[in-house]
């Protein structure tokens, strides 16, 4: 995003098309990323069986049809696109407002499990600046929804999106990991883009019989074993399974439909409760406004911030 103005929209200077696999449904699927004018936002587009799109509908919180292992987006006639939030992370992390993802599948493509090949495609298309003022949604007041041992909240933050994620799991690999990081494009490459989807070997009958993961192997998933990763290449980060729950965790507040000043804390979350503390926040109407944010202010992906407003607060690593 260097030379992109932090006060305009942005879009894609060309489009680009990435093929794999839905890690759910095992459908194969391509995916193309097409630029769009300024305030159309970011739109799905379903292709169905005779390769030409028959379903459109906008990225956002109200489309979200389930949350159950990924996000779902559909309408009045059911689900239209699976596993939405790796693509949404990668636009939303690198700066673009604007973008029509076309897919000629029931599933995004899961690639490699992450959003780096997402990024890489972007990276591809380039990225240019509109002539429209970008619009914020600023966080007033903090909202807070709990599910358990869960919970979520949105809070103020000024300086673009932060996210911080922390997770639990009675496994000697995992056990508890945090991380804390300022979203903005050059650290988002770097510290999130590459970190994968994982799951555990002892769930996998259970996830095949309820017609999930039919489409996870080793290339686009890292599966934990009893006491060790079954991976080949191991894994990428040694804390890379909270760092994917923050990529998720991107993916889904970018379904708010405008770039969200505010700080999101999710301990022991997931999708479904991504989507729980988003609708909350946009249901109170004195809890956000919109606002245009001042060129100077540049909360968002330039390298002329002060390094305590960038610089990513790690919690412990756990491997």
């Amino acid at each position: 995003m260097r030379g992109v103005p932090a006060g305009r929209q942005t879009t894609l200077k060309d489009h680009v098309a990435v093929t794999g696999i839905g890690v759910h449904s095992g459908s194969p699927a391509t995916l193309t990323l097409h630029p769009a004018e300024a305030d159309t936002g970011i739109v799905f587009l379903r292709c169905g069986v005779d390769g030409k799109p028959d379903r459109e509908l906008n990225a956002h919180y109200r489309s979200v049809t389930a949350t159950e292992f990924a996000t779902v987006l559909g309408d009045h006639n059911g689900p239209a696109v699976s596993t939405t939030e790796h693509v949404l992370a990668a636009l939303h992390g690198l700066g673009v407002d604007n973008a029509v993802i076309e897919v000629d599948g029931p599933e995004v493509p899961i690639m490699d499990g992450s959003a780096e090949p997402f990024v890489a495609a972007i990276d591809q298309a380039g990225i240019v600046a509109t002539a429209a003022a970008r619009r914020y949604i600023q966080v007033l007041k903090p909202v807070r929804v709990a599910k358990g041992d869960s919970y979520g909240e949105l809070r103020p933050h000024l300086r673009g999106l932060r996210i911080e994620t922390e997770i639990e799991f009675d496994h000697p690999l995992i056990g508890r990991q945090a991380f804390a990081m300022d979203v903005e494009p050059d650290l988002f490459r770097r510290e999130l883009a590459r970190a994968r989807t994982f799951g555990f070997m002892r769930d996998v009958s259970k996830l095949w019989s309820a017609g999930y993961a039919l489409g996870a192997s080793f290339e686009n998933t890292v599966v934990i074993a009893e006491n060790r990763v079954l991976n080949p290449e191991g894994v990428r980060f040694a804390d890379e399974f909270v760092r994917h729950k923050a990529v998720d965790a991107i993916g889904d507040l970018a379904l708010s439909g405008a770039p969200l000043l505010g700080a999101y804390r999710s301990v022991r979350g997931g999708h479904k409760l991504n989507h729980a503390v988003l609708t909350a926040l946009m249901a109170d109407r004195s809890a956000w406004a919109y606002v245009e944010m001042p060129e100077t202010r540049r909360p968002r992906g330039h390298a002329d911030l002060p390094a305590a407003f960038t610089s990513p607060a790690y919690g412990p690593d756990v491997s």
